[in-house]
């Protein structure tokens, strides 16, 4: 009997294993030992796996020198303390079982008193390896649902990236570090390549550096956490996504424009010819992006774009795609300048980088320059080693420093939605009354090139689909970063929209606006007239009909019109049979109340302490810089 049976005996230990239930390598082979030694077994060898999941389709280097054994004829038998020593895998189990069967070798556990020399075995070992694959794949659940909920909750599992730094376990952004960043994204924005900005880091000496590398800059721009996302597990087949689940560094909108520069950048990206529409226009009948075209006559040497489907045969102009977006585009460009150029950017700024945190940083820097300065002197540094170190850390809180200055500048402006309100009004009289100087100052979308409409249409357009009939334009979607604070704004009653409605006996387009409580407006009013003679009247809106009545006259313009009551509660189902509207109009004549015209386009008028304002040229009036060169 005791030469019958000669055997492999097989260890394996993943790490989750031994924290669980102990199964350490020496404890498994102290108990097979006996147990051959009691049924009288050979040990031809002992083949030990360590820290091996017996997951699907896991290597396991150990067991596969056992089947090599097992086919020259060493062994007969494979003993194992556990059937999920061997596999924890129903898939993996029959395969082994084939294995076995096809050249006689039997499989005997011996905790679980199993022996595939018999039907019963295997039929026993087939339930058992079920129960154990089902106790890995709710395991798996368990931890996955940990997991999503850790990163939900900012516990992202990856390394600290540049940009970021750990408090409490979670992603924070790090003020020292995260401009680099910025930098990062500006210059590939600019068409930089990664080697090139590499070369620009080593020759300044980045962070103290001279072995950036191309291959770094490139996962700087390919990871998604600088947009705020995480994506886990990119390297299976099943990845997951989280959106917003920390502190963005830079905006979703700049991290796409960098992955389409990147495509530009690669050598085997060239084009020519700019596209406005480019990945943008999806076909009406396969939903594909449509791809881009063009032909230049030689004769005026002036180009043609079209965009095109070749599986369905469509073609369409991009000039029948930019007249349809052109009765809106331009109220979009001047939103882009007054609120995102300005505005915004200003508040974002006071977001990104708030001033406790700076502060704090600057501390914590100058603690570290202290810290050096107490080590060279105690000469664990040599003078050329602290030099290199102090200018380091000194260019660190010189560059917070900068940061502090402006997020004070930025609480000094305190710039609020009434801004926004008045400096759309104002620009919307300036264009009236200084048609030329405005047009100079502010540039509409004809006056953009086709790289800054391109630009543009990929900062604010996710997509734009054609009509089944004629394949002309029928929806543009944009993007959420531009709808949802502009609706906000609206609905708050701080930005307007174009209305074309009956004027009495005429139609007209109206700029219209929300509720707004009767002391805003009056403030509004107020400030306007800081700088211009603006009327103010009340009209009624007849909601059956449709139109307005009131004093409508050529040689007034309408700034703007307002519910006197917040008719959207008052009202939802529109049963009133009239509105009342307050009207804010201005004549057409160049008059200004600043004694330089120039000022209308750079200042804004500050809050009114008065009910009352002198219509004087020499008033001193209190304004707030809309021109960016004007700050500094």
């Amino acid at each position: 009997m005791e030469d019958k049976i000669i055997c492999g005996v097989y260890l394996r230990v993943s790490t989750e294993d031994q924290a669980r239930e102990g199964f350490s390598l020496p404890e498994q082979k102290e108990r097979l030992e006996a147990f051959c030694k009691f049924k009288g077994y050979k040990v031809y060898d002992y083949y030990q796996d360590a820290g091996i999941s017996a997951k699907t389709g896991n290597y396991r280097p150990e067991f596969e020198r056992l089947k090599e054994d097992a086919l020259k004829g060493k062994i007969n038998a494979i003993v194992s303390l556990k059937l999920d020593r061997l596999s924890r895998s129903i898939y993996d189990w029959e395969n082994i079982m084939k294995f076995c069967e096809k050249n006689n070798i039997d499989i005997i556990c011996a905790n679980d008193d199993i022996n595939t020399t018999s039907a019963n075995g295997k039929m026993i070992s087939r339930i058992m390896m079920s129960v154990s694959q089902n106790e890995i794949e709710r395991t798996s659940e368990r931890t996955k649902i940990g997991l999503v909920g850790a990163i939900k909750e900012g516990h992202i599992p990856c390394h600290t990236p540049l940009g970021y730094k750990r408090e409490n376990k979670k992603l924070v952004v790090d003020q020292t570090t995260k401009d680099i960043v910025i930098r990062i994204y500006n210059l590939t924005h600019k068409g930089y390549s990664y080697k090139k900005i590499s070369n620009i880091f080593n020759k300044e000496e980045v962070l103290g550096k001279t072995n950036w590398r191309d291959s770094t800059i490139y996962g700087i721009l390919k990871n998604e956490i600088y947009k705020g996302d995480y994506v886990h597990g990119k390297r299976t087949n099943h990845p997951t996504y989280f959106e917003n689940v920390a502190p963005p560094i830079i905006s979703k909108e700049m991290w796409d424009e960098c992955q389409v520069q990147k495509k530009k950048n690669s050598r085997s990206f060239q084009r020519t010819l700019t596209y406005i529409f480019m990945q943008k226009v999806k076909c009406p009948k396969c939903s594909r992006i449509l791809g881009g075209k063009a032909t230049t006559k030689k004769k005026t040497n002036k180009s043609y774009y079209y965009y095109y489907c070749n599986d369905c045969g469509i073609t369409v102009k991009e000039n029948i795609i930019e007249d349809f977006i052109s009765d809106f585009i331009d109220a979009i460009v001047e939103y882009d300048n007054v609120v995102n150029q300005f505005f915004l950017p200003m508040i974002k700024q006071k977001i990104e980088n708030p001033k406790e945190d700076i502060e704090k940083e600057i501390k914590l820097q100058n603690d570290k320059l202290t810290r050096i300065k107490d080590a060279y002197v105690g000469g664990v540094f040599t003078l050329e080693e602290y030099n290199k170190e102090q200018t380091k850390i000194k260019k660190v809180i010189e560059d917070l420093n900068n940061s502090l200055e402006e997020v004070e500048l930025c609480n000094d402006l305190k710039f609020t939605k009434e801004d926004i309100l008045i400096k759309r009004d104002i620009d919307f009289i300036n264009k009236i009354k200084f048609p030329e100087k405005y047009k100079e100052k502010n540039k509409s979308w004809n006056d953009f090139t086709r790289e800054e409409k391109a630009n543009f249409i990929m900062k604010y357009v996710d997509e734009i689909t054609l009509n089944n009939y004629d394949y002309e334009p029928d929806f543009v979607k944009f993007r959420e970063s531009l709808v949802n604070p502009m609706n906000e704004l609206y609905d708050e009653g701080y930005i307007d929209r174009t209305d074309y409605t009956l004027l009495g006996n005429r139609i007209g387009a109206l700029r219209s606006s929300e509720y707004l409580p009767e002391e805003k407006v009056a403030e509004h009013i107020l400030r306007l007239r800081q700088f211009y003679d603006v009327g103010y009247y009340e009209a009624t809106y007849y909601t059956k009909l449709k139109v307005f009545w009131f004093d409508y006259s050529d040689t007034k313009t309408i700034v703007r019109i307002f519910p006197l009551e917040d008719y959207r509660k008052i009202d939802p189902d529109v049963k009133l049979d009239k509105y009342k509207y307050g009207i804010i109009y201005t004549s057409e004549d160049r008059n200004t109340y600043l004694e330089n015209e120039e000022d209308v386009f750079n200042f804004i008028p500050n809050k009114c302490d008065s009910n009352e304002f002198s219509r004087t040229k020499e008033v001193l009036v209190d304004v707030k810089p809309v021109n960016k060169k004007l700050l500094n």
